[in-house]
């Protein structure tokens, strides 16, 4: 029967909650009490724009800080029954329970909703741990448990923070101007776990989706129903919406009100033509942020565990399109080289390092796919490269890494690693152990 009783009880503590919210906006309201939990407890107050007054012989340096820059009202005094008259709120916070209680027992005998902060068991109202995150509040009990509710107040604005949790608005405010706004997104090189923080965030709160070929494809399953994807993606020598129509959609779409995310592989600015996005939306009054990605020019080869640089091999690295722009690439192989897009002209590239002085036996990476279960290694030299990756079929998307680091990769021939290079001793190569 005692164990009975303890349940029916528990069971009621939440069960006689009736969740809301007030709108205490210029209303005045009272807290009772001067020390660190009435602080908290009046700052929280005016954030929501109540009209504060602090009752308590004795303040806080902090609340008088507040009283003394004209934010609230402290009477310095004892409290009296007459000082709830015309309040719509109470908060007691004395640390004394008897004067707790009887502020509570005087707001309930005015009908005015109090928060004990002594009893909460008798308290008729209870204040939830609260986070804020873009315009949502988030307000939890936990039975009467504050450590258990902050607990779970921190994981659901970490969830809604980092994008596990959708924050996209399906009813639009009133006060909008009808003009939307553009993200340029940088997906990362494909693993869903590689966007940001931020950009995940944003690609849950848009309306609108204008995706590439490349990047975290599988977040597209994620969003709602509504959400429209518009695919622009692009292929080698195969273009089938124009950069002009892509920067006409994204414009077109925000003026409409909506938000837009341009999703794209890697980064918006390495290669990505973000800049060009950015500054058309801007041209025709159409707010844009952009968030960085993590860029398939450094990120793809670390998959297969080539450096850019690396102590005692290469200080520098270049990343590039196309064989065109080499000749004003450092041809050494302590310069890094990194071809995007580049397969289809990987055996015209070599040629062209070859011809810039670049010695034939300089080993050459190709990582197809990184992070990506059909990631492929493809390893050689400036001079066989070319003929390797046509007899195993490479394909994009690909990063080709051309010059010394590539003898750090643990994918790499063992003739390739005659010499373990230190970080001990740097740029001085000692013999290997092995």
């Amino acid at each position: 029967m005692h164990v009975t009783g303890r349940l029916y009880s528990f069971f009621m503590a939440i069960q006689d909650i009736y969740p809301t919210a007030l709108r205490l906006l210029g209303r005045p309201v009272l807290v009772v009490g001067g020390g660190p939990v009435a602080a908290r407890r009046a700052k929280g107050l005016l954030d929501a724009g109540a009209k504060v007054t602090v009752v308590a012989p004795v303040a806080s340096a902090e609340l008088r800080g507040l009283a003394d820059a004209g934010l609230l009202a402290w009477e310095p005094r004892e409290y009296r029954t007459s000082d709830l008259d015309g309040v719509w709120f109470v908060q007691t916070a004395t640390g004394v329970a008897a004067v707790d209680t009887q502020v509570a027992a005087d707001a309930e005998a005015q009908r005015l909703w109090c928060v004990n902060a002594s009893d909460h068991e008798a308290s008729a109202a209870w204040t939830p741990a609260v986070a804020v995150v873009d315009d949502i509040k988030i307000a939890i009990n936990a039975g009467g448990d504050p450590r258990r509710a902050m607990a779970l107040r921190d994981a659901v604005a970490t969830a809604l923070e980092s994008g596990d949790l959708p924050l996209r608005r399906h009813r639009k405010p009133g006060t909008v101007t009808g003009t939307g706004t553009v993200a340029l997104v940088g997906g990362g090189p494909g693993d869903t776990g590689l966007i940001t923080v931020r950009g995940r965030r944003l690609l849950g709160q848009a309306d609108v989706v204008v995706a590439d070929r490349l990047g975290p494809r599988e977040l597209l399953n994620e969003l709602a129903p509504d959400v429209r994807i518009i695919e622009v993606g692009k292929t080698p020598g195969h273009h089938p919406v124009p950069q002009l129509e892509i920067n006409r959609i994204l414009v077109e779409e925000a003026l409409a009100g909506n938000h837009v995310v341009r999703l794209k592989g890697g980064d918006p600015y390495v290669l990505g033509r973000g800049g060009e996005e950015a500054e058309f939306c801007r041209q025709h009054g159409v707010e844009v942020e952009v968030v960085s990605g993590v860029t398939s020019a450094i990120s793809v080869p670390a998959a297969a565990g080539i450096p850019m640089t690396h102590r005692g091999l290469a200080k520098g690295f270049s990343v590039v399109t196309g064989h065109e722009e080499l000749s004003e690439v450092p041809a050494r192989p302590d310069h890094t080289v990194v071809l995007l897009m580049g397969v289809a002209q990987l055996r015209d590239s070599a040629a062209a390092l070859a011809g810039a002085g670049l010695a034939l036996d300089t080993p050459v990476g190709i990582v197809e796919n990184g992070y990506l279960p059909e990631q492929r290694v493809t390893i050689g030299t400036l001079g066989t490269i070319a003929d390797q990756a046509e007899a195993v079929g490479v394909a994009n998307p690909a990063v080709i890494v051309i010059g010394d680091v590539v003898r750090v990769s643990p994918f790499a021939p063992q003739h390739f690693k005659t010499a373990d290079y230190s970080t001990i001793t740097p740029n001085r190569p000692r013999v290997a152990t092995i």
